[in-house]
This record gives structure tokens, C-alpha cells and sequence, in this order.
């Protein structure tokens, strides 16, 4: 587990760690995205700030043999970290908002 602090507009720090499990819900249309976990970070080396988190493309019956692009989420949209879910604010004509491969 990582024990990398992080902090999110004067919420208190957590662990890295402690964010792992957690579902990730857009509070626009209710949306769940993904689980932190089984998603990647991107991490500015200069800071150590989380700067945006990479969740991978669902395979399932219906998008198998889609190209669907992965979900990049800006550590920006993050709004609330609760017990067990990250309620994020991504309004698809945001401009920081982006879908693609890597």
C-alpha cells in the first residue's frame, strides 16, 4: 500500500491507500465510473500531487470488441471522499474532461 498523503481543497489529507475500493460516482448524472484500484494515477513528479486518475475501459459482453478510450478524471473534479464512494463533478463539455488511449 502506498503512504502517500494527499489533499483535496482543505479536506484533510489521506492516504493513498485509503482511497483504494472506493467507487467513483459523477454527481452530474449519477454515473458509476469505476473503483480506485483498479485504476492507475498520474502524479506530478515536481510535487507529489495526485494530478488525475486513469480508470481503465470496462470489458464486458456489450463493449468486448468496442475501442473504447480510457477515462481520464482530473484530480480538479474530485468534490467529496466518503466512506466508501469519490463523488466527482465531470460535465462532458468540460474541457479538462477527456477520454483517450494510451
Amino acid at each position: 500500500m502506498a503512504k502517500v498523503k494527499v489533499q483535496i481543497r482543505g479536506v484533510a489529507a489521506v492516504r493513498l491507500g485509503e482511497l483504494i475500493g472506493k467507487e467513483i460516482v459523477n454527481i452530474h448524472n449519477g454515473a458509476r465510473l469505476g473503483i480506485i484500484g483498479e485504476s492507475d494515477v498520474t502524479i506530478d513528479i515536481e510535487s507529489g500531487a495526485i494530478c488525475s486518475i486513469i480508470l481503465p475501459k470496462k470489458t464486458n459482453l456489450i463493449n468486448m470488441w468496442t475501442d473504447k478510450p480510457q477515462m481520464v478524471i482530473p484530480w480538479e473534479s474530485i468534490r467529496k471522499i466518503g466512506e466508501e464512494i469519490i463523488i466527482v463533478e465531470l460535465n462532458y463539455g468540460n474541457q479538462f474532461f477527456s477520454r483517450y488511449k494510451y
